[in-house]
């Protein structure tokens, strides 16, 4: 069996059942789990699509391997912008795995106790939206002001051992949940109270994981990394609700906050495993901190790329309506449905947002990263605009599982350009800009995409977030093709 093959000859068998022939994959002398275990089907899908972009994906025996080991048993080096089909490269890497495994568990719990802590604030207040939204409010106004600050605390102190310090204390905080509801002393003034107080914490805890996450991998596998931390959450978003319904129906509040405190057990043990002799180290920035903060925003704002797919992305999360307040509002208003209809429509966008990071996994690093994200914005607003137009729950469907699809892969996309293009040491900072996005940005933009549905009707809204979006992109091509 050859050990390289054509791609045309590979593209040609694709109609062929023998898909293991087509690529020539020595299965019995290559043999590594995390390759062979999702080998068939999403190579084969991107081996097809491949021959509809007008990119030329060059697929030879390194890259489509179950194995990154030449015949003599060294690591075959990585071509720098190649565009490798290895969906869990980055978990080839002890350290990354330990810790990857260990935000697994955790998210699970995550969604379990977000769940819970929606249900219950419902519970106290007898169905208030104003008391939820106050609760998401209090979160906001802590990531706002704590964001920028937990990125330069991230690149002035070890990493590891601030994760420490972040993951007890939300563990103690969820806790206390716990012990407050099953005592009965639970009221609704603590909630938001903690959640401010948890948020805080979350705006040092999510630059530092960050920041430590990709110091674990080498950087051609760097993009792999933020893809599949990206699938944990989001595989974790259809798992946790199923086990939080479970528990609350069995066992009820205490015990969904219970079972997160625990889950950060798992990531507390990842940390001590961690080989430390392996991580990747940085230079302490001089100055204070808020010196440090600005000139790593100088350092973006220069940045030939940054600006753009930064701008694009910010007006994807503040004008797109979020799915949490999209669905119920298009399933009552549209479909004139109940539950289980949302549910498919919210499982629609979980699953596609799971494969999206899968993709992108499998992508690798792939040269010019700042398309890819402004071509997933695209993507993005016109399903957007397409999901406002329908009426029917299949279509729907089907139009949210390419949205969540595009969503991410614009998320993880920029959130690779933004560790790769700046120095090592200024990691923790930009990616607290990356939570100042996703965490302080989206939900400020809910409210005027709620008001604005409420004056003009769902269909009309939607369009006209999309239409605003869309509007944001064509100015950002403009600019960034005059100043290239």
């Amino acid at each position: 069996m050859k050990n390289r093959a054509p791609v045309s000859k590979a593209r040609r068998a694709i109609g062929y059942s023998e898909i293991a022939v087509a690529v020539r994959v020595d299965l019995a002398a290559q043999a590594d789990l995390f390759n062979l275990r999702c080998f068939p089907l999403h190579r084969c899908i991107l081996l097809w699509v491949s021959q509809l972009l007008p990119v030329v994906y060059t697929i030879n025996q390194r890259d489509m391997s179950a194995s990154s080991h030449s015949a003599g048993g060294s690591r075959v080096p990585p071509v720098a912008g190649s565009t490798r089909l290895s969906t869990f490269h980055a978990l080839q890497h002890r350290n990354f795995r330990l810790l990857w495994t260990g935000l697994a568990v955790s998210a699970v719990g995550t969604w379990m106790a977000i769940v819970a802590q929606s249900l219950l604030v419902l519970d106290l207040t007898h169905g208030s939206a104003v008391a939820l939204g106050s609760v998401s409010l209090a979160q906001a106004v802590a990531f706002l002001v704590f964001a920028p600050i937990g990125g330069g605390v991230a690149d002035r102190f070890d990493r590891r051992r601030l994760l420490f310090v972040t993951q007890t204390l939300m563990m103690l905080f969820t806790t206390m949940l716990g012990v407050l509801t099953a005592t009965h002393t639970i009221r609704f003034w603590m909630i938001p109270v903690i959640a401010f107080a948890a948020s805080a914490t979350l705006s040092f805890d999510q630059p530092a994981r960050n920041a430590l996450a990709v110091s674990l991998v080498p950087k051609d596998a760097l993009m792999n990394a933020v893809s599949l931390q990206s699938a944990i959450f989001n595989g974790a978003s259809l798992l946790g609700p199923a086990l939080a319904g479970i528990t609350l129906s069995r066992l009820g509040y205490p015990a969904n906050f219970f079972l997160n405190a625990a889950s950060f057990l798992a990531v507390l043990v990842s940390l001590t495993l961690l080989d430390t002799s392996a991580v990747e180290t940085s230079l302490t920035p001089k100055g204070g901190l808020l010196r440090s903060i600005r000139e790593a925003l100088r350092v973006i704002a220069r940045d030939p790329i940054l600006p753009y797919v930064i701008s694009g992305y910010a007006a994807l999360l503040f004008f797109g309506p979020s799915v949490a307040l999209m669905l119920p509002l298009f399933t009552r208003e549209i479909l004139h449905a109940g539950a289980r209809d949302l549910g498919w429509l919210f499982s629609a966008v979980g699953a596609g947002t799971i494969f999206g990071a899968l993709l992108v996994a499998s992508i690798g690093d792939p040269p010019h990263k700042d398309r890819l994200a402004l071509g997933a914005m695209a993507v993005w607003t016109v399903l957007l605009a397409s999901f406002c137009q329908t009426g029917s729950l299949w279509v729907g469907v089907g139009v949210l599982f390419l949205l969540g699809i595009a969503q991410n892969s614009a998320g993880a996309t920029t959130i690779t350009l933004l560790q790769t293009r700046v120095p090592p040491e200024m990691r923790g900072r930009a990616m607290s800009l990356n939570t100042l996005l996703i965490m302080c940005l989206r939900p400020l933009g809910d409210f005027p995409a709620a008001a604005l549905i409420g004056f003009v009707g769902f269909r009309t809204a939607v369009l006209v977030s999309a239409s605003l979006v869309g509007s944001v992109l064509i100015v950002t091509l403009v600019f960034r093709r005059r100043r290239l």
